[in-house]
């Protein structure tokens, strides 16, 4: 019998529950993503007809913090539709570094990560 160290990768039936749980991030993701982008949209709109300069740079302000999260969302996003790849074409879980699988516990905490914790810990700043 194969132990968890050596396997290579996680069956089907193991990376049912990483798919179900990314598939749910990924929704929640995309709906705040839109909730984001509507909200800069709206601190555009309003922004255009600012007359107080005082006004006009908290709004500049709001629309970049928004601009930075619109980023970071989307980032969030391809990284969970990329797990999902991973999944469909049966790597999900491997280290892109080591080659090793990743543990469960990992994946169930950041089920998008590429790395097991010891690369992430070792990556220069």
């Amino acid at each position: 019998m194969v132990t968890e160290k050596e396997k290579l990768f996680y069956t089907r039936e193991e990376t049912a529950e990483f798919q179900a749980l990314l598939e749910k991030k990924l929704e929640a993701a995309r709906h705040e993503y839109r909730s984001i982008r509507e909200s800069l949209r709206s601190v555009v709109e309003m922004s255009a007809d600012a007359y107080n300069y005082v006004e006009f740079g908290s709004d500049l302000v709001a629309r970049e913090n928004n601009e930075l999260m619109l980023m970071r969302m989307a980032k969030y996003i391809d990284a969970l539709e990329r797990a999902l790849v991973r999944i469909r074409n049966g790597v999900y879980g491997r280290c892109n570094v080591t080659g090793k699988l990743i543990p469960k516990e990992r994946l169930r905490v950041v089920p998008h990560t590429e790395s097991a914790i010891e690369v992430k810990l070792n990556r220069p700043k």
